[in-house]
């Protein structure tokens, strides 16, 4: 009976440890699935978790204003007391008269003091050592205390310096502020590199940003995990690759979306008219293994029309294309698109009124052409770049018509290309100059080219039309590359 009885309770404990087991692999895929909704939630509300913080920098914020830490020696270095003389007391009684006892009495004062002395001798040293060591400490804390002091002045008044110049909208400033803000973005998925590079156009006061953007294989690739009892194994269904492409495009017109909206919303100095988004993936190809950096999403948006946007409620893909964005078809197989405004074209040899250009006095300055020479300048432009140019006459607004051929076919077409030798901001109504010509011509796209730069209705006006600007900045990257001048604007 009782072997039975441990047979009945073997069974019974075997039957609970597998149950048990069973247990714990469904708890792994349990946690599994948990990791996957998390992840795809995140990746899904990258837009939608930006909204609920202020992304403004309080400069106070940045200030060492904390107090350097107070002085605090060890205990041991206190002050100690000194020692006490043992009072040795006279002979009392009977004892007072027993012979020798007041010389007795007298030596063991003698020997009482001595002990004094040399206890208080010792107790001397051991001050003056602790008091030494004291005003070591002391010495070191102040010297720290100065260079702390001075440290929180220097960097404070930095901070002062750089906010001043900031709502100055000084170009640096303005740079190293958007730096900032992005930088102290916070994504709530591993895997963002956060790696952008800002360059900013006082004269029209836009903002490029060229934005590293994540691969496709941040996606999961597992849509759930299972347990299959028979096998002892966990294993995933695949996502389907048509999800994995909705996230994708989603995704990336997310982070585009958000990077605008952080930039403007924390432009305290208002010195962002317009902000270019330029996303980029750095992958490798897989046809050549070569390293390749694609371009997949670039939009324009004025600073005015993008804070009417109600982004919490917006349809990401569908908002990003009304607001002008130039979006790979294919994000996924990296499908390059043009972007609006090339990152290298904006020259920082193309400067303000008053600068100076050191050790370029020798090289051309686009501003001495006469308005003949420059229509011919921008025509042979043009031409190296591959397109048939004709030269027309001049508009009756003193710019420079020419109409180009693109040869290629079904890409190719008629081009309609103004140009213009202008020392201020070009305004929308050059724009739609140029939009008139494109029809009365029946060309298929515009392209206007000036020394300056464009003011925000131009790039609005421009955004939904086949029409391409070029500023003083990008004419001179595009001589450079094309023609291999390297010219000057000069006002």
């Amino acid at each position: 009976m009782a072997q039975a009885q441990q047979a009945r309770n073997d069974r019974e404990a075997l039957k609970l440890e597998k149950a048990q087991y069973l247990a714990d692999r469904q708890g792994e895929v349990d946690d599994l699935n948990s990791e996957l909704v998390d992840r795809m939630a995140a990746l899904e509300g990258l837009l939608a978790h930006t909204l609920l913080r202020d992304d403004r920098i309080d400069f106070a914020d940045l200030l060492l204003t904390a107090s350097f830490r107070s002085f605090d020696p060890p205990q041991e270095l206190s002050p100690g007391r000194a020692p006490r003389a043992t009072r040795v007391a006279p002979p009392s009684g009977l004892g007072r008269f027993l012979p020798g006892a007041s010389k007795r009495h007298a030596k063991a004062v003698e020997g009482a003091d001595a002990n004094h002395r040399d206890a208080m001798s010792e107790f001397s040293r051991a001050e003056a050592a602790k008091r030494s060591a004291f005003m070591e400490l002391k010495q070191q804390y102040e010297r720290e205390k100065a260079m702390y002091d001075a440290e929180a002045q220097r960097r404070n008044s930095e901070i002062d310096q750089f906010q001043t110049e900031y709502l100055a909208k000084e170009a640096e400033a303005v740079i190293a502020y958007s730096e900032m803000v992005l930088t102290r973005s916070e994504y709530p998925v591993e895997g963002f590199a956060q790696k952008f590079r800002i360059a900013y156009r006082p004269e029209s006061s836009e903002l490029v940003v060229e934005y590293d953007l994540p691969e496709v294989s941040i996606i999961p690739e597992e849509a759930e995990y299972r347990y299959v009892k028979t096998k002892d194994t966990i294993e995933s269904k695949p996502r389907k690759a048509a999800e994995i492409k909705q996230v994708y495009r989603e995704m990336i017109a997310s982070i585009a979306l958000r990077t605008l909206h952080e930039l403007f919303e924390a432009d305290q100095a208002d010195a962002l008219a317009l902000i270019t988004f330029n996303g980029m993936v750095d992958t490798h190809d897989p046809a050549s293994g070569r390293e390749v950096r694609v371009p997949v999403v670039s939009v324009r948006a004025p600073k005015g029309d993008f804070l009417e946007l109600r982004l919490e409620k917006v349809d990401k893909v569908v908002c990003l294309r009304n607001l002008g964005a130039q979006v790979s078809g294919r994000p996924d197989e990296l499908q390059a698109i043009k972007p609006i405004v090339e990152f290298n074209m904006i020259d920082k040899r193309f400067v303000e009124q008053g600068d100076a250009l050191s050790g370029l006095e020798s090289r051309p300055n686009l501003m001495d052409l006469t308005p003949t020479e420059f229509e011919v300048l921008v025509s042979n432009l043009f031409t190296k770049m591959g397109l048939d140019t004709k030269l027309t006459r001049s508009s009756r607004d003193g710019g420079v018509d020419a109409v180009a051929f693109d040869t290629r076919p079904v890409l190719g077409g008629k081009v309609v290309i103004q140009a213009k030798r202008y020392r201020d901001t070009v305004g929308v109504s050059a724009v739609r100059d140029l939009f008139g010509t494109m029809l009365n011509e029946g060309a298929n796209k515009g392209i206007l080219v000036c020394t300056s730069g464009y003011g925000p209705d131009a790039y609005n006006f421009s955004k939904d039309k086949p029409i391409e600007l070029i500023d003083g900045g990008g004419l001179l990257y595009l001589l450079r590359e094309h023609a291999g001048t390297d010219a000057r604007i000069v006002v």
